[in-house]
């Protein structure tokens, strides 16, 4: 017998199926989307197959992109992979037309003339289904060297108003009267041939992205080509966020870099211009402008205080220090009567004046004081808090928004854009973003506590990629995992949390509870 590597071990294939997985761990999300109503709502909204009587439904296709996306793939090539997988394709099967009623049952059977194969769509279904979120007409206007977002067609809008819907249970599962909005864009490198050159000189996209704090979701998120700036509409995108937001929300904060800074955005939240929260208080970074570095240089040196950050209740200093500007922009002082705006700056010591080749061609913003040179920040804000606390506020979006953005695009799919078309990349952004958010409920609402700050990678680890085999004994499905499995228990409280959340949830009539 040839040995197949230098380790005593081998490898052979089962000769006959035997309904291993290795994603034992991956049908609760399969069941918290029926929870949740997602798969009611991708069915309401999304009807790009509705008129075609045959083939796969939008349900059945956005829900194997999410899954997916959940799973670790981040290309379409990787259904083949999902295919492949014999005993979740026997769930997918069997738990496909669960709970339907009868008659759309034997709708579902008819839309196949000839015998189904596979249990999830095949690429080529995907890449066509994707085209169809495409809007040439639109693509088709931008002038040359403009920054332009085409106006999204009916599917994708669809997509947004699926996204909505996730909003809205998890407010009615976990209420919050407040919403932080952390808005900022991300750049998605590229080599499709359509895509524009972003700001840092190679081709991407760079959608905006706004986060809801509290509720750990993606509130919006809308898809850009690389050379629009990061400081094109924020307004337009706010006000959609705000939109988006379930009732019961009273309250808004917003939070930004200085892409931001725009006065009328400003204006809207400080003069309370939303119809339904009013004033909405912020806390968004200001570019270290010519005039701005002359209003800091008018601080006196013992205005100037130490940020201190705490450390298991001790207040510790750190490099930075900061103080209240007097700075009064052309646009606020137009009107004697009007909100106040306070300015902050944040200034930190060099420890290495000069750098060797730069000169004074600093990649930051600097000032000297005396003999000392300092990095130089700045802040616009309407809160009336202590200046150190409104920092860590501000810089808390910082973080947490580079992890997001890590996880859109590294743990799930969306650093890897499957077209060429616009339309159709904005979708599969789309569709990430549903399962981002499905994963999100997942750690508030169904696992325990301390799998809530876990990236989605250790969850694969620990959770979603188990080796099980899945039979079907006495008319049950099973899915039997190896002996004294640690995560057994863990799954048994899951499914649990999950029913009680389908019970709750019918209690309101929110869901109908099935795919």
């Amino acid at each position: 017998m040839v040995t197949q590597g230098v380790l005593p071990f081998r490898y052979e294939c089962e000769p006959t199926g035997s309904g291993m997985t290795a994603l034992a761990g991956l049908p609760p999300y399969l069941e918290l989307a029926v929870v949740s109503g997602l798969t009611d709502s991708i069915r309401q909204y999304l009807r790009t197959c509705s008129d075609q009587k045959q083939g796969w439904t939008d349900a059945q296709i956005v829900m194997s992109l999410v899954l997916l996306n959940v799973a670790g793939g981040d290309c379409v090539d990787d259904l083949r992979i999902l295919e492949r997988d014999e005993g979740f394709v026997r769930v997918l099967r069997r738990v496909e037309l669960h709970g339907r009623p009868r008659k759309e049952r034997r709708e579902q059977e008819r839309r196949w003339r000839k015998e189904r194969k596979r249990a999830v769509p095949s690429p080529s279904v995907i890449f066509r289904y994707l085209s169809t979120f495409d809007n040439p007409a639109e693509e088709a206007k931008p002038a040359a060297g403009r920054a332009f977002i085409p106006a999204p067609n009916e599917h994708l809008r669809a997509l947004g108003r699926v996204n909505k819907d996730s909003l809205n249970f998890a407010q009615q599962k976990s209420p919050q009267r407040e919403a932080t909005l952390d808005q900022d864009t991300s750049l998605v490198e590229t080599y499709k041939e359509k895509a524009l050159y972003c700001y840092r000189g190679y081709k991407a996209y760079q959608p905006m992205t706004t986060y809801w704090s509290e509720q750990d979701l993606v509130a919006h998120s809308e898809f850009r080509s690389g050379n629009v700036p990061a400081n094109y509409q924020n307004l337009r995108v706010l006000q959609e966020t705000l939109d988006a937001l379930p009732e019961g929300v009273v309250k808004v904060y917003f939070r930004s870099d200085t892409a931001a800074n725009q006065k009328e955005l400003l204006r809207y939240c400080a003069e309370g211009k939303s119809e339904r929260f009013g004033v909405i208080e912020f806390a968004i970074g200001v570019d270290v402008t010519a005039e701005f570095k002359r209003a800091v240089a008018e601080v006196e040196e013992g205005e100037w205080q130490p940020l201190e950050r705490e450390v298991d209740g001790q207040r510790v200093k750190t490099e930075q220090e900061w103080a209240e500007v007097c700075f009064v922009p052309n646009w606020t002082a137009q009107r004697k009567e009007g909100p106040a705006y306070r300015y902050l700056a944040i200034r930190e010591l060099l420890k290495q004046a000069e750098f060797p080749g730069l000169g004074a061609q600093l990649p930051f913003p600097s000032m000297s004081f005396g003999e000392r040179q300092y990095k130089v920040f700045g802040m616009v804000t309407n809160r009336d808090i202590p200046g150190d606390k409104l920092i860590w506020w501000h810089r808390a979006r910082c973080g947490k928004g580079e992890e997001i953005h890590k996880v859109m695009k590294e743990d799930l799919a969306g650093g890897h854009l499957p077209s060429n078309l616009f339309g159709a990349n904005a979708a599969w952004w789309g569709i990430m973003v549903l399962a981002f958010n499905l994963n999100s409920l997942m750690k508030r609402l169904v696992l325990p506590q301390g799998w809530s700050p876990k990236r989605l990678k250790a969850i694969r680890f620990g959770f979603i990629n188990l080796a099980g085999r899945v039979i079907i004994r006495a008319r049950q499905l099973i899915i039997r995992l190896s002996g004294d499995h640690p995560v057994y228990e863990l799954l048994m409280e899951v499914r649990q949390r999950l029913r009680t959340l389908r019970d709750t949830t019918r209690s309101v009539g929110l869901t109908r509870g099935h795919l």
